[in-house]
């Protein structure tokens, strides 16, 4: 059944609103104390899951809020003029009640955590800055890449403020280009699939030249400090706990490649996103699979 057939009712219109699938993202929570060599350790596991459902539930408020101030816009898209509130099958103003209850329990959450005060600064950080791009934001070129990369910067860093890791600066700066890389990646796609006319404003601001040097900064950064941070023996690495420091450094080989496989279909005539090549590609994906192989080989066995 293609999405313009779909026809939900009001429950189900909101879970949709909230875009579940878009909570796998969260799953960088856990990369810091994984990569830390500590994440099979109970109290571990109990506020890194915290810090998950925070997260869930603040971006599934961020999600209902940015819908309803882009429900002109998306209705004239042509893939989101499917989503809920586009669709007409879900009111403003209950997505907007809805976002201020998910934004209150996801606060109310780390109120079980020891010592919360890091995990309540990363979501303020997360909100304020995604309540920003809401509201204008988004419209600015360049600073719109800035903010949406802060989403995925500020859940990887959500694990260690939770679970009181220190991190490093290699850590740091993978995550932060990594997650401009993925953004950049998301808007040469849509330039190229969609267009600057249907897609979202701003895209009239970019040129592809401009988004193919983003993409290959931002992807030079990323293997340059991984590469650095597997090859880091000193104390001040990110995981401490590396007893087979030699499948480690093998990881930097399933990264370079995709990260060149990416560019490659994000660049394309298709303009694959990131996103979706995570998804649904199966090259991709058995990189992936490789990398966290040799990387739980090299923590954990």
């Amino acid at each position: 059944m293609s999405s313009a057939a779909v026809e939900r009712g009001p429950v189900r219109a909101l879970i949709s609103a909230m875009r579940p699938v878009q909570w796998l993202k969260n799953i960088l929570i856990g990369v810091a104390p994984a990569a830390a060599g500590v994440a099979t350790r109970p109290d571990i596991v109990r506020h890194t899951g915290a810090a998950v459902l925070c997260f869930c539930a603040l971006s599934s408020a961020v999600y209902l809020l940015n819908d309803v101030m882009d429900l002109e816009a998306d209705r004239r898209h042509p893939d989101k003029r499917h989503r809920a509130l586009a669709a007409g099958q879900l009111p403003p103003a209950v997505a907007l009640g809805a976002a201020v209850v998910l934004a209150l329990i996801a606060y109310l959450i780390p109120l079980a955590l020891w010592q919360p005060e890091g995990l309540y600064l990363i979501m303020s950080l997360y909100l304020g800055i995604h309540v920003a791009y809401s509201l204008g934001l988004k419209h600015v070129a360049v600073i719109e890449l800035g903010a949406v990369a802060a989403g995925f910067f500020l859940r990887a860093y959500a694990g260690a403020a939770a679970d009181h890791i220190g991190v490093s600066s290699w850590f740091l700066v993978v995550i932060g280009f990594g997650a401009l890389f993925v953004v950049v990646g998301k808007r040469s796609s849509e330039l190229r699939h969609v267009g600057a006319g249907r897609a979202r404003r701003v895209l009239a601001d970019y040129s592809p030249e401009f988004l193919h040097s983003a993409l290959t900064m931002s992807a030079t950064v990323v293997v340059t400090t991984y590469c650095l941070w597997a090859f880091d023996t000193s104390s001040g690495g990110l995981s401490l706990a590396r007893h087979h420091i030699v499948p480690v450094r093998l990881t930097v080989i399933p990264v370079a490649y995709a990260i060149l496989y990416v560019m490659r279909a994000a660049e394309g005539p298709q303009g694959q996103s990131p996103e979706d090549l995570l998804a649904r590609n199966h090259t991709v994906q058995i990189l992936g699979a490789i990398w966290a192989l040799l990387l739980w080989i090299g923590i954990y066995a």
